[in-house]
Formats: C-alpha cells, sequence, structure tokens
C-alpha cells in the first residue's frame, strides 16, 4: 500500500513524499492515521536530526516518518495478532516504548515506517509486544492524539517525590492537600497540567500558575476557572509573572510565607528554574519538565536547601503505558477535557511549514488531519478567513458553540467535507 508521509533526512531536512509502504508481516499491523498533534520535541529532533537521541544515525539513507502524537484505525491485522487486534479498531500509540535493546528507538522519531505525519503506516511488533499499542473507545480521533501529550504530564505527576525523616522511603506522587506551582504553565501542556491538577484524584490544596503572556493568562483563566476549582477543594490562582517586580516573593505570600511542596517548570528558561528552587518548601520537589534543546543549558540551584531542607530536583521526558491509559480513561470519563490544548488545525501539506516555524507560531497545539490538505489555521481566525475557505464559516459556528474549543463535531465536519490530500 502506499503512504504519504513527511519524513526526516537530516537536520532540517523534512520532505512530504509517496512511497510504497512494505507488506505486513504476520506479527504487524497496517493502520490509517487520522490526527496527530504537532510537539515541540518533534522540532528539536529536526532541528537536531542525527545527533538527537532518537533519531538513527543512517537517518540520511533511512529517514524516518515524524510524528508521535497520533489516533487512527487499524486497516489490516498480521495472522499472529487477530486474536487480540481487529480491523476497524480506533488506537493510539504510547511512542515511549522502553525498548531493552533499544531504549531511546521510539515511533516518530526512529522507525522508517510509523510515525504521526503519515497516511497509512506499519505498527511493529515490539509496539505490541510491550504492550504500547491501546485500543481508544472515543468517537473524536483527536482526543486519541491528546492521550500522549496528557500521559507526559500525568507521569510527571507521578514521578514528583516526597519524604519522610529518618525513613529511606520516597513516597511517588505530588503531595495530597499541598500547595502547587506551575510556572510558564499557560501553554499547551501546562493547561493539561491544570486540567489534571483540578480534577485528577490526588491533588493540591493550592495551584499558583504563573507566565508572562497576558492573553494566554486570559485564556487559561476562563477554560480553568477559579470557580471550577474550588468546587474540587482547590484555591486557583493565576499571577501574570511580568507584572511584579519581585515574582519569587509574589509567590511566596500566596501560600503565607510557607512555600511550594511541588513545582513544575513548563519553560526552558534559566530565571524561571531559579525562580522554582526558591519558592520550594521543606521537602519541596521541583520538576523540569521543558527539555531544553542546549545540551550545556544549567541553572542554579541552592544546594544549602537540598542539604537541610531536603528539596529534591527532577525531570521527567514522556509518559508511560499505564500513564496513557490513565488520561484515555479521565477523558472517556469526561474529568478532564484536553481539546483546551488545540489552537490550530490543518492537513498533512501543512506539518513541514508548521514544525519549521513552531517556536513562532503563537497559541497551543497545531492538530494535523493526516488525510485532507488544508492549511494551519487558528481556530480564532475561522470565520475571518471562510471567504477564503467555504469550509471555515460551519467549522468556526461549531467552534464558537462550543467555547471556542475544538470538539467531535467539528471534527466529523472537517472529515466529511475538506479536500482529501494527495500528491
Amino acid at each position: 500500500m502506499k503512504t504519504i508521509a513527511v519524513r526526516l533526512y537530516g537536520k532540517n531536512d523534512l520532505r512530504l513524499e509517496e512511497f510504497e509502504l512494505p507488506p505486513v508481516k504476520n506479527d504487524e499491523i497496517l493502520a490509517r492515521i487520522v490526527t496527530d498533534s504537532i510537539c515541540m520535541s518533534t522540532y528539536k529532533a529536526v532541528i537536531q536530526g542525527k545527533t538527537h537521541r532518537r533519531v538513527p544515525d543512517d537517518v540520511d539513507k533511512n529517514p524516518v516518518i515524524i510524528g508521535h502524537e497520533f489516533c487512527g484505525e487499524i486497516i489490516e491485522v498480521g495472522s499472529a495478532l487477530r486474536d487480540k487486534y481487529h480491523p476497524g479498531m480506533k488506537f493510539t500509540v504510547q511512542t515511549a516504548l522502553n525498548r531493552k535493546d533499544d531504549p531511546n528507538a521510539a515511533p516518530g522519531y526512529s522507525y522508517r515506517y510509523i510515525g504521526g505525519s503519515a497516511t497509512h503506516v506499519i505498527i511493529p511488533r515490539e509496539v505490541m509486544e510491550l504492550g504500547c499499542l491501546l485500543e481508544y473507545k472515543g468517537d473524536a480521533y483527536f482526543y486519541g492524539s491528546l492521550a500522549e501529550p496528557m500521559s507526559c504530564i500525568i507521569g510527571a505527576f507521578h514521578a514528583v517525590y516526597h519524604t519522610e525523616a529518618g525513613k529511606y522511603v520516597h513516597e511517588m506522587g505530588i503531595k495530597p492537600g499541598g500547595n502547587m506551582a506551575i510556572l510558564a504553565g499557560v501553554g499547551p501542556m501546562g493547561l493539561g497540567a491544570i486540567d489534571y491538577a483540578i480534577h485528577a484524584e490526588r491533588k493540591p490544596s493550592r495551584l499558583v500558575v504563573t507566565d508572562i503572556d497576558k492573553a494566554r493568562l486570559k485564556r487559561a483563566s476562563r477554560l480553568y476557572t477559579a470557580e471550577e476549582a474550588k468546587k474540587n477543594g482547590i484555591e486557583l490562582v493565576y499571577v501574570d509573572a511580568s507584572a511584579v517586580e519581585d515574582p519569587v516573593g509574589a509567590l511566596l505570600n500566596i501560600t503565607g510565607g510557607e512555600g511550594y511542596d511541588d513545582v513544575f517548570v513548563f519553560a526552558p528558561v534559566k530565571s524561571v528554574i531559579e525562580q522554582g528552587d526558591k519558592i520550594l518548601r521543606k521537602d519541596g520537589c521541583l520538576n523540569f519538565f521543558a527539555g531544553p534543546v542546549d545540551p550545556a543549558f544549567t541553572a542554579g540551584v541552592n544546594f544549602y536547601n537540598v542539604h537541610y531542607n531536603l528539596t529534591h530536583i527532577m525531570g521527567t521526558t514522556g509518559g508511560n503505558t499505564d500513564d496513557m491509559a490513565e488520561a484515555l480513561e479521565m477523558m472517556a470519563d469526561g474529568r478532564i477535557n484536553p481539546s483546551s490544548m488545540i489552537t490550530h488545525i490543518g492537513g498533512l501539506d501543512s506539518v513541514i511549514e508548521t514544525i519549521m516555524n513552531l517556536p513562532e507560531i503563537p497559541g497551543g497545539k497545531k492538530l494535523i488531519y493526516n488525510n485532507i490538505s488544508m492549511e494551519l489555521t487558528a481556530l480564532d481566525e475561522l470565520r475571518e478567513k471562510a471567504d477564503q475557505n467555504p469550509l471555515f464559516l460551519r467549522l468556526a459556528e461549531i467552534v464558537e458553540a462550543n467555547n471556542g474549543l475544538w470538539c467531535g463535531e467539528a471534527e466529523k465536519y472537517l472529515l466529511e467535507n475538506a479536500k482529501p490530500i494527495a500528491l
């Protein structure tokens, strides 16, 4: 079968190509990819090429399909797998496979025939063997794509830890009923973290979210209100860090000088990391969530507090299969709604330009529908661009009726009416 895919050949070398997939083996699966949301991690892989730890050294000769936040439908199942999988089954993939023979290997970075930016892919044996192919039972495909980024957030919340004096035991997870801060926290991943913090079973009693982007702060406070948080037993405070002379002092004042049990840093910015370190209370844990591009990136840490106040500095990247299963379950139950992450939609032919300019494109997640042709378009610009594309007018009406958020009705209309992708 032929596929159309965006492949990486080296640093800043992306190509949209049509090529033939090999026949499906008895322990493989042929699938159609419907949606893929573009992650900043993909941008980092593209600008680093084979120097990226997940990209193979021979990528120039054996290009890989990019994209790792995807959802699709199974088309053909190899004979050895037919007792467990079937055509028509919707799925998503936990791309952090954690293979023993190659811990860095991951779909969307390392594989020739599977990645999110493709119309069709072949899912290799190890994805199923490692339990990383997960059935998605929802109606809208885009939620399946958002399960991967949500699993990264959930993993971060599970990975922080706290201690008890006199015991060499780490209690995993955020401190229940504690103070939590999410710094640089109203980007797409920060919004997911706010949603999870408010609606997970294990939650803080106070959540403080900072950023320096006034427009994004306003949107976050509209989507996740203090009133909604209060219903869930949480005091939610948004802070414009650009509007205060002393962000550290302002953050500490909110807690009455106590400091924070859990701090998540969502931007690889030296000053933000150092702010996070300074607001930790005794036994506080800082999770550096945002991965830097520069391998020499550093920031100051107060080691007096590490020693005498037992503060912890750690970081996470990705989630595991249990984290993704939790994300899928919470979305199915309606406890979280990560559609707030999405600010743009586009077709497969918009992927290369989007990735290459990702840091400069404002907003949150860029959601791609792989089997259609469409320029990347912001949800809040659909109406004004309706004269260019009549499809946008109805999409604008649906989105506006849904509090400005992408939704299943909008997806269904788009898939039924958009121009198919073709090279």
